[in-house]
Order: structure tokens, then C-alpha cells, then sequence
């Protein structure tokens, strides 16, 4: 059961590590903050160069270009996994590794190029005997357009030239503070988002159809925001997952400062009641003693 002197040093280690894991969360929550912002203000664009895109999709447009087609299929597939730098953040990393795990085995069989940003995942996929990646260790959890457009540019002119026949991300999608999901999202080829059915919707069906006109012409435009697309999409993946990564940080460090009070009062319960039993024990000693002496 031990004495009261370790019991007190168990106290002040507890206490030591509440106090470092609510630092921990505070700083969490205030990256989370900015991270949030920025993530919330790209997605207009983004959402705004795919609805773009399928405009003039819907215009039957874009067959022949080489950014919606597979230049050369037998071409090895490319498999962009966007995890953490550092630990400490709940399951995010472990879900997001057995997600890429998961992916990369059923591609049995197939030449897979595998590339990582962030050092826990390069680790737990090297362990799980997928040694043979390229490690991006340069974005940190504040990746910068520039850095990001740079690496999509790469994707696009190593597609077109026939060197990979697909481009796969996977990374943790941000939907809000309490949802977040691993998502395989395909980059490369890439493929504008559906058009909404009207039967779906609340718009009733008027019987007209929209006709757009595009200056320059739809081809040419097509090309020039292809390339935009594909960067915004990436980009927007990257802020989704410092957002996701910190969540989790600030919610695994919130638990952590949570069970870490629970200790301490255990180990205070504990200790008073050791204190109390041997106070106990000295009285009964000296009354034994004084009636010794009588």
C-alpha cells in the first residue's frame, strides 16, 4: 500500500502532469482556432472552382483533356498519406495509418508509389513493413499554398507525362468541431462533383434549360482552372487535417487533464486516510504506554 512519503510524491507527479496537459490543451485549442479560420476560408474558393468545373462539364466539354484522363493506365498509382509531426493526439494518427494500411493491401498485386507528410505516420507504416515511402517533413502543421501548390504541380506534370496513372489522398476530412472523418479522396483523374438531381431538391422543375456562355471559350478556360482545382482540392485537404489534428490534440489533452484530477483526488482520499490510520496508531501507542507505566 505504501507510506505516506510516496503517496505525496505520487501527488505532486499527478499534479506536475495536469498542469502540462491543460498548457497542452490550451495551445491545442488556440491552433485549433486559427487553423479553423483558414480552413473556413478556402473552402469558398475551393467549392467555388468545382462548381465552375462542372459547369462546364455539363457544357460537354474536357473530353480530350489529360487532367480527366488517364494518360498511361499501366503506370504505377501514386498514394499521398497526410498524418501528424508529433503524438499526443488521440487516435488520429492510428486511424488514419489503418485506413492507408487498409487501402495499400488491397492494391495487391499493383505498383504503388507511397508517399507521407508527417513523421508518425512514416513510422507506424514503416513498422507495419511499408518501408519503401518518400517522407515530406518540410510542412509542419502550418503548411503554406506555396509549399502545397509546388507538390500538386508535381502530381499534375508527373500524370501528364505518363509517369502515375493515379493520384489517392488520404487524410482525416473536417466536417465541424465534433466530426471528422479518414477520407481516400482521388485527386488525380480528376473529377468534377456531380450535378444535384432537381428530382432531390426542393426547386421545382420549370421545363427551361440553363445555357451558359464562356469567354474565352470552354476549352481554354477548362485548362486553366484544371490546374487551380487540383491545387485548391489539395491544399484544402492539408488545412482539413492540421484542423482534425488539432481537435483531437485538444480533446486527447482535455481527457488526459480530466483523468489526471480524478488521480489526485484518489491519491488525496488516500493519503488522509493513511495520515489518519497512523495518528491512530501513535495515540494508541502512547495511551498503551502510559498504562504501562500506572
Amino acid at each position: 500500500m505504501g507510506n505516506t512519503q510516496d503517496i505525496k510524491k505520487r501527488m505532486n507527479a499527478v499534479n506536475n502532469i495536469k498542469r502540462i496537459t491543460r498548457t497542452m490543451q490550451m495551445i491545442a485549442t488556440s491552433k485549433f482556432s486559427r487553423a479553423q479560420s483558414d480552413s473556413v476560408a478556402s473552402r469558398p474558393y475551393t467549392e467555388s472552382i468545382f462548381g465552375l468545373v462542372a459547369k462546364l462539364g455539363d457544357a460537354g466539354v474536357g473530353e480530350g483533356n489529360p487532367l480527366l484522363n488517364q494518360p498511361n493506365p499501366d503506370a504505377p498509382e501514386l498514394t499521398l498519406i497526410i498524418t501528424a509531426d508529433r503524438g499526443l493526439c488521440g487516435p488520429y494518427n492510428g486511424t488514419i495509418t489503418r485506413a492507408a494500411i487498409k487501402h495499400l493491401k488491397a492494391q495487391v498485386g499493383q505498383n504503388t508509389i507511397l508517399e507521407v507528410v508527417g513523421k508518425k505516420g512514416a513510422n507506424a507504416l514503416k513498422f507495419a513493413g511499408f518501408a519503401d515511402h518518400t517522407l515530406h517533413a518540410h510542412f509542419g502543421d502550418k503548411p503554406t499554398y506555396e509549399d502545397v501548390e509546388r507538390l500538386a504541380s508535381s502530381y499534375i506534370d508527373r500524370f501528364i507525362a505518363g509517369e502515375i496513372s493515379k493520384v489517392n489522398i488520404i487524410y482525416m476530412k473536417y466536417f465541424s468541431a465534433g466530426k471528422q472523418r479518414v477520407t481516400t479522396l482521388q485527386l488525380l483523374p480528376f473529377s468534377a462533383p456531380e450535378s444535384a438531381d432537381s428530382s432531390e431538391t426542393d426547386t421545382p422543375k420549370t421545363g427551361f434549360t440553363d445555357v451558359y456562355e464562356f469567354s474565352p471559350d470552354a476549352d481554354s478556360l477548362l485548362d486553366h482552372l484544371l490546374p487551380a482545382a487540383v491545387k485548391a482540392v489539395t491544399f484544402q485537404c492539408f488545412n482539413d487535417a492540421i484542423v482534425s489534428e488539432h481537435i483531437a490534440r485538444m480533446v486527447a489533452m482535455k481527457a488526459a487533464t480530466d483523468n489526471a484530477g480524478k488521480m489526485a483526488h484518489l491519491l488525496k482520499r488516500q493519503f488522509n486516510r493513511m495520515r489518519q490510520a497512523q495518528i491512530t496508531t501513535e495515540l494508541t501507542e502512547i495511551i498503551s504506554g502510559a498504562a504501562a507505566l500506572e
